[in-house]
């Protein structure tokens, strides 16, 4: 993939009328403690969620913190939890996922049921499936995997009412990740056509790539489940960048989505200090 496809302009859209400082109170934004509020424990980050005024969390990897401790602390903080990804490894094994890495499904199979029994007692209400890096060679086989394994997954994750997510990731932030494109997504939604299945709509990664977020929020809204932000290309908070997410998340309101908005960047300095971002605008979280 060329590294030249996030050029240096962005299309333009229409900016909101309504000065930076009027409130508006869709969408609703949830903390990404996967970023937000690094330099402390996972507990001690979503009691900073909650009193800088979030109503919902994500994690990425909240393993090693008991699940009971998480919906303690969720309950305490007055906040959903909603998303957790499948874990990654370290050490001798530093994967970024196996849920498209041939000949790993076994190993897929011990994680995914490690996030599954993580969610329901945590009281989350998704499971992000992180799909791993695959060579050009095994690109074939490396779907073929994907979707054998999000069939088998799909239906355990229904069963307690959870939503499974699929998120392409741009090639500049993991390299060699099985798929890069909002399409590539929706192509293996389609092949394995679980109602659970949705989109993780990151307008980060889409725009980080070169394509256009307004155009594949028309084109997939019935297909998400889940919306993540952050400033393009820099990945800090989205009040800078090529981005126009004022107009992004008017775009987002005025077609009716009803969902969680992830703020998923990462912090330019503290993150209790770059929040006026959501005042910027025109947000409260």
């Amino acid at each position: 993939m060329d590294a030249d496809l996030c050029g240096d302009t962005a299309p333009e859209h229409n900016a909101p009328t309504q000065p930076s400082n009027v409130v508006r109170p869709m969408p609703r934004l949830s903390a990404n403690l996967g970023f937000l509020w690094p330099d402390r424990p996972l507990l001690e980050r979503i009691d900073a969620a909650g009193r800088a005024g979030f109503k919902a969390v994500e994690l990425h990897y909240p393993y090693d913190v008991p699940a009971a401790e998480v919906a303690a602390a969720c309950r305490r903080n007055d906040v959903a939890l909603l998303g957790i990804n499948t874990n990654i490894g370290s050490g001798a094994d530093p994967h970024v996922g196996l849920a498209a890495v041939p000949g790993r499904e076994t190993d897929f199979a011990i994680l995914f049921e490690q996030a599954l029994d993580y969610a329901v007692a945590a009281g989350g209400t998704a499971i992000h499936v992180m799909a791993g890096r695959v060579t050009e060679t095994d690109h074939e086989a490396g779907g073929e995997t994907l979707v054998a394994n999000l069939t088998a997954a799909a239906p355990k994750a229904a069963a307690h009412d959870l939503t499974l997510l699929i998120e392409p990731i741009n090639p500049f932030d993991i390299p060699g990740y099985f798929y890069s494109r909002i399409e590539q997504g929706a192509a293996i939604q389609d092949r394995v056509g679980a109602p659970n299945l949705r989109l993780m709509f990151d307008a980060y990664h889409i725009g980080r790539v070169g394509d256009d977020p307004f155009a594949a929020l028309d084109r997939y809204l019935d297909r998400v489940g889940h919306i993540q932000i952050a400033a393009v290309p820099s990945r800090a908070e989205p009040d800078e960048g090529t981005l126009d997410y004022r107009a992004l998340l008017r775009r987002i309101d005025e077609v009716g989505y009803t969902g969680w908005v992830g703020a998923e960047y990462k912090p330019r300095a503290g993150t209790d200090e770059g929040l006026g971002w959501m005042a910027t605008l025109g947000l409260a979280a």
